[in-house]
């Protein structure tokens, strides 16, 4: 049985990389460098729930921070107070989470533009 377990990664994300964090924050959807885009599959493969996502509100206008179950099946925890009328505003915020959790260091208050 094929089974995902976070703790097995063996890629690390290095915290000092801010160059991948300021090429994500100028193209948030897409065409990444190879090393960002190791960095994107790491911050999406990060094992069972606790995920921080966008909730869509309204297509193509509004999201909102949600953050995945730690067990399928169990409602999203949302965060009202978050809510985005821009798609790279909202993917930055998650980035900048994702960025914390797997590095322990944050990005969110740097001036990255």
């Amino acid at each position: 049985m094929l089974t995902t377990d976070a703790s097995q990664a063996r890629y690390l994300i290095d915290p000092t990389r801010l160059d991948l964090a300021r090429e994500f924050r100028r193209m948030p959807r897409g065409h990444y460098s190879l090393e960002l885009q190791q960095v994107l599959y790491r911050m999406r493969w990060s094992g069972v729930g606790q995920r921080h996502v966008l909730l869509m509100l309204e297509p193509g206008r509004r999201w909102m921070l949600a953050q995945l179950p730690e067990r399928r099946g169990e409602p999203l925890k949302t965060f009202p107070e978050q809510v985005f009328t821009s798609i790279a505003d909202a993917e930055w915020t998650v980035f900048c989470l994702r960025w914390e959790l797997l590095t322990g260091e944050s990005i969110s208050n740097l001036n990255l533009d």
